[in-house]
């Protein structure tokens, strides 16, 4: 299933793995794990976010991609179900029957 994973980092915590050369590491390594389709970068809420999105092709990944933020970086994690337009025009489709 296609995913949208927001990734919020802790100021603090993402300005010591930048010092530390880690959140690059951290960044590229999570976007190859996942084939990321598309990944952007942008201040949210006051922090540093993530936007990545992704086919999760089993829920029980989740731990393995979540806990490096949360252990590394006291990131906060949303997890949503997203479509392309693809999907939305298949999903629209069956609508009518």
């Amino acid at each position: 299933m296609r995913m949208l994973l927001k990734i919020q980092m802790d100021t603090a915590a993402s300005n010591e793995a930048i010092k530390q050369g880690e959140l690059q590491k951290l960044i590229e390594g999570t976007l190859e794990q996942l084939g990321a389709e598309a990944a952007y970068f942008t201040v949210d809420n006051g922090c540093r976010t993530a936007f990545l999105f992704f086919d999760l092709a089993d829920p029980s990944l989740m731990p393995k991609i979540s806990e490096p933020f949360f252990m590394r970086l006291g990131a906060k994690i949303d997890y949503t179900p997203v479509m392309n337009a693809e999907d939305l025009r298949k999903g629209l489709a069956e609508l009518g029957r």
